[in-house]
């Protein structure tokens, strides 16, 4: 049989602490409440306890989508951990993800292109079920630990990140699901954003702090610019017109550059959804997130639904997939 790979399900974890914009403005002694709800739409974020890592934030939200697809961890054939910010720099935190999860089964390894990982790890994933009969259940999980590497005194960075997972279970059938995805890059952007220690780079000395930094600025027209014209080609590419889309999950950066996207788009802001009013900007975690919340609010894909994921993260790197539900 010809194999396709579809979504059979979703999960999502979301620590209990709440950080509000209100708090924020104490922190830093001056207001930014304003600024974020106007400017990107963040009203509050969510933060790991003390006692919690990348790869519990990833267990507890592939256990949910493992109980929703009705499989056992021993079913899983690969985990691919989209994250950066792991649980250590080697080895490789999906294996840890493995090990907690008890999936004994299951090939492992970690992506990291930023905040696109999830996105990618979708592509490769669905592939790799098309093409290998060694696999027919994958797990794609999106876990973000970023709070962990912000300096909470610089009102650029800690009033953004915050943390969370998402996952899906990815798996065979004889039905279409995944139908391309087309990913872009530009490295020139390298050096713009991130966490600029503990690699060979600048290996990180003891006593040293791991922050995230911009060192330069994007042009705040990055995402809007790039994600319009990404999305046109990669429907071009399966054959398909902008007014078939009827779901559209994008990395919850800004809300204003969504509304925007959908405005050049010509769709109605109801065949997206946000999350990032509530939970913060949570990297590679946010579109699975975004996803499942919006399942659980009752605004699930219906079968046969063109369903679309456009992600970007620091590098620059950006992708957009294409499933039929």
């Amino acid at each position: 049989m010809t194999r396709h790979a579809r979504i059979l399900s979703s999960g999502r974890y979301v620590p209990e602490r709440i950080l509000t914009n209100a708090e924020l403005d104490q922190m830093l002694g001056e207001p930014v409440d304003e600024w974020l709800v106007q400017n990107v739409g963040i009203r509050e974020r969510r933060i790991m306890r003390d006692d919690q890592v990348t790869s519990d934030l990833a267990v507890a939200a592939a256990q949910q989508a493992l109980e929703r697809a009705q499989l056992t961890p021993d079913q899983i054939d690969l985990i691919i951990l989209a994250t950066d910010t792991p649980d250590y720099i080697s080895p490789g935190t999906a294996s840890v993800v493995q090990y907690k999860l008890g999936a004994r089964r299951a090939a492992t390894f970690d992506i990291n292109n930023a905040c696109a990982a999830w996105l990618t790890g979708l592509d490769i994933a669905a592939k790799y079920i098309a093409t290998d009969l060694d696999y027919t259940y994958i797990l794609v999980v999106g876990a973000y630990g970023m709070t962990r590497f912000v300096d909470w005194t610089d009102k650029r960075t800690c009033t953004l990140f915050a943390d969370g997972a998402g996952a899906v279970v990815l798996g065979a059938s004889e039905r279409p699901g995944f139908l391309g995805a087309k990913l872009i890059a530009d490295g020139s952007f390298h050096d713009y954003m991130g966490v600029f220690v503990g690699g060979t780079y600048a290996p990180l000395r003891q006593g040293a702090q791991q922050y995230l930094r911009i060192q330069k600025r994007f042009p705040p027209d990055t995402n809007q610019r790039h994600w319009t014209p990404l999305i046109r080609a990669l429907l071009e590419k399966i054959g398909r017109r902008v007014e078939e889309v009827a779901k559209i999950y994008f990395t919850q950066l800004n809300l204003r550059t969504i509304e925007a996207v959908m405005g050049e788009l010509g769709l109605p802001m109801s065949k997206t959804h946000t999350i990032m009013e509530k939970w913060g900007y949570t990297g590679s975690a946010c579109m699975p997130m975004a996803l499942d919340d919006a399942i659980e609010q009752g605004d699930a894909p219906q079968e046969g639904d063109l369903v679309l994921f456009v992600a970007s993260g620091a590098g620059y790197t950006m992708g957009a997939a294409a499933f039929l539900w």
